[in-house]
């Protein structure tokens, strides 16, 4: 008999609402799994245990007198450390923000809360939410519950993980750069970037800054067991929805024809020469483009949106730049010393890196010009191609590995070193130009971890992404936990 705390969020709130488990046994029930299962994992690094027992009692009484406090009324879960929770610490993994506790709660966090939700504790993350680790002084390293000696993915990886053992109904993470698609693919979770600005950032930044809104490329969205809760969840984040612009939030509009999946013209990536991927997430996303054909879908593996090379040369230094507020004048000077070594329009990634951190207000613009004729380039596509599908990562989850910079750490794929940068190509293949991107679990690896698959979208097109990851998971896969959480 499947473990409660191993179903979708979904059939957790019909078992609460017909009474058959309260709110208070189902947190205890995930409390006694945290205890017995988070010391080998570290993923939930901060609890808030007798408050979230008091919610769980008020939830409890509310149903009793026929109340009812959303879609989430009495459901745990856990949110990444990274967004603030009045009362709790945020510190992004920075020893320097050690002590700092949050006096208001996020935005996107506040929404989950009003639905009903029980947050009960935090998330690892990597420092300043920057690695597909997730290990920090303040917290320590998290750890992958297929393989303990692997990573989680980051920088939502204490999400991810915490998710895959049963540790949380759902979880909120945030995406720069793939942190929530990688660490879903990792764990073997589902996990949705929704498009750029339509899930408010506000009450996701350290003390002092007030502009999380605007942050370039940056995305909040959930994390889950199924892509029914992503669903539920999204409605629940993303309402009322806007989209924040240059005269800050507006209403906007789903892009939604309502086309069934087994409708949907699909076109599949399987593996990039400017990013190459290991042959068994290659077969893995093959195997996936021949059931949509078997399915009777309209599937291309030729038909591309962008030019691949200049989608790299464009997002690598826009995303350093979006990250570069941050660093102080000893780490900026550092920054312009190592950028003098490489030329202004490097594709490789150090390069890219260093002279993303210290660009001009001038090459930002020339970079966002030709970031504006990629989003038209992708906009095209989507008026023939209602989809497209390609890999999260090169691999499936690496091993721990936290010496030097990420881009002198390496892994092998396909029997050849490849820098873990070089992967980072999957991230900004739909983050640069704000898309929606949905990760699904396609198949497991030949030493029995996860692979996982972003189902991109157009622009305000996440219900067809949501969509389209509600049938494979009922028609292809399915959540399939790791042994250690059975």
């Amino acid at each position: 008999m499947t473990d409660i705390a191993l179903l979708g969020a979904t059939e957790m709130g019909r078992l609460l609402r017909r009474r058959e488990i309260s709110a208070v046994e189902l947190l205890q029930h995930h409390l006694d799994r945290v205890a017995r299962l988070n010391p080998a994992l570290n993923a939930v690094v901060v609890l808030d245990t007798e408050r979230a027992l008091q919610r769980a009692r008020e939830a409890d009484t509310a149903l009793a007198r026929g109340l009812d406090w959303g879609p989430l009324h009495g459901l745990p879960m856990t949110v990444k450390e990274s967004f603030d929770v009045a009362g709790l610490p945020t510190t992004w993994g920075f020893e320097a923000q050690r002590n700092n506790i949050a006096s208001r709660t996020a935005v996107a966090v506040q929404r989950l809360i009003d639905a009903g939700a029980v947050i009960y504790g935090k998330t690892n993350v990597p420092v300043a939410l920057a690695d597909w680790q997730s290990f920090n002084p303040v917290y320590g390293t998290s750890n992958n519950p297929w393989d303990l000696q692997r990573s989680p993915g980051g920088s939502s990886g204490g999400a991810a993980a915490a998710l895959a053992a049963g540790l949380g109904a759902l979880e909120l993470g945030s995406d720069i750069g793939s942190s929530i698609r990688n660490p879903a693919h990792y764990c073997g979770v589902w996990g949705h970037k929704p498009t750029w600005g339509v899930v408010p950032l506000t009450g996701h930044e350290l003390p002092g800054d007030v502009c999380a809104d605007s942050t370039d490329i940056g995305a909040a969205g959930p994390l889950a067991r199924s892509a029914h809760d992503l669903t539920l969840a999204m409605d629940i984040v993303s309402a009322p929805l806007s989209a924040f612009g240059p005269m800050g939030r507006t209403p906007a509009v789903w892009r939604d024809a309502g086309v069934p999946a087994r409708r949907m013209r699909v076109a599949v990536m399987s593996d990039e020469p400017r990013a190459e991927v290991d042959g068994c997430v290659r077969q893995a996303v093959d195997d996936l483009a021949a059931f949509l054909r078997r399915q009777g879908l309209t599937v291309s593996t030729e038909a591309r949106p962008v030019d691949s090379e200049e989608s790299w040369r464009v997002f690598v230094p826009l995303l350093r730049s979006a990250l570069s507020g941050h660093l102080s004048d000893a780490e900026f000077a550092n920054a312009l010393a190592q950028a003098q070594a490489h030329p202004e329009d490097e594709r490789e990634f150090p390069g890219a890196h260093w002279r993303g951190q210290t660009m001009s207000h001038r090459r930002w613009l020339q970079l966002d010009e030709d970031r504006a004729r990629l989003r038209q380039q992708w906009a095209q596509f989507f008026e023939q191609w209602d989809l497209i599908i390609c890999p999260i990562a090169a691999t499936p989850a690496i091993l721990h590995d936290h010496v030097g910079y990420r881009w002198e750490r390496m892994l092998q794929v396909n029997g050849r070193a490849q820098p873990h940068t070089t992967q980072m190509f999957w991230a900004g293949y739909a983050g640069l130009v704000g898309l929606p991107a949905t990760a699904v679990p396609i198949g497991l690896s030949p030493q029995g971890l996860p692979i996982g698959a972003q189902v991109i979208g157009p622009a305000f097109g996440d219900p067809v992404c949501l969509r389209f990851a509600r049938w494979l998971e009922d028609e292809y896969r399915s959540f399939a936990a790791p042994p250690m959480a059975l």
